[in-house]
């Protein structure tokens, strides 16, 4: 038997996902770095976990492509699926416009939206039962992110993790983060020219090199 910090707060993907629908938060693992998540409807509590400025938004995390286009609630673009399907699932944020209540409760600018689908069989097994997710790393805002279910339960004990532990390991590094812009002729102030079309913008490079995965790299 696997010795744990907390083992009465470790569970089975159906019973968290029970717990995250009732409004707490919990910690699983990832393909990158473990999640502190929550439903987006509850998300408010991430922030004072993580001890992160509020100006910082979260990522909606799902098992399906098309139940995170809809928490965007714009009309989806073809570069938006074509990149979705090269990227996902993996280590890559897609930062994508957005506008409704759901992109005001993860980015108080509400102007856009990070997706991802993760490369990781049991958060996806969660996440197919539990819907979308607010996410964030899991460890204190500035604070190295937490590698394994001892550390992220230590530093937050009060919350429930993801069954089996010890959990798979992840790659240490963040996601990769691409951001859409859009095209000029959409920006307030700007001028385009013809055929003026949007394009993705590196935000970070973190676990993938992302250079391969732009159209004409």
């Amino acid at each position: 038997m696997v010795e744990t910090p907390f083992p009465l707060q470790i569970m089975a993907a159906a019973e968290l996902a029970g717990r995250l629908h009732s409004g707490s938060a919990a910690l699983f693992p990832t393909d990158t770095v473990p999640a502190l998540a929550a439903r987006p409807e509850a998300a408010a509590q991430l922030w004072q976990l993580k001890r992160r400025p509020a100006r910082k938004p979260m990522i909606l995390m799902g098992a399906d492509a098309e139940a995170l286009f809809a928490a965007l609630d714009l009309p989806i673009e073809p570069q938006w699926r074509a990149m979705a399907e090269r990227c996902w699932p993996g280590a890559v944020t897609l930062v994508l416009p957005a506008r409704g209540a759901l992109a005001q409760a993860l980015h108080g600018e509400g102007s856009s939206l990070g997706l991802r689908i993760p490369a990781c069989p049991v958060a996806l097994e969660l996440l197919r039962r539990s819907g979308p997710l607010a996410t964030t790393s899991a460890n204190r805002s500035s604070e190295p992110p937490c590698r394994t279910a001892a550390g992220a339960a230590a530093l937050f004990p009060a919350l429930p993790l993801l069954a089996p532990v010890p959990w798979p390991q992840g790659s240490g590094q963040p996601s990769t983060v691409l951001a859409w812009t859009a095209p000029a002729e959409d920006r307030p102030g700007a001028v385009a020219g013809p055929g003026a079309v949007g394009g993705w913008q590196i935000l970070r490079a973190g676990a993938l090199m992302p250079l391969d995965l732009l159209p004409g790299a």
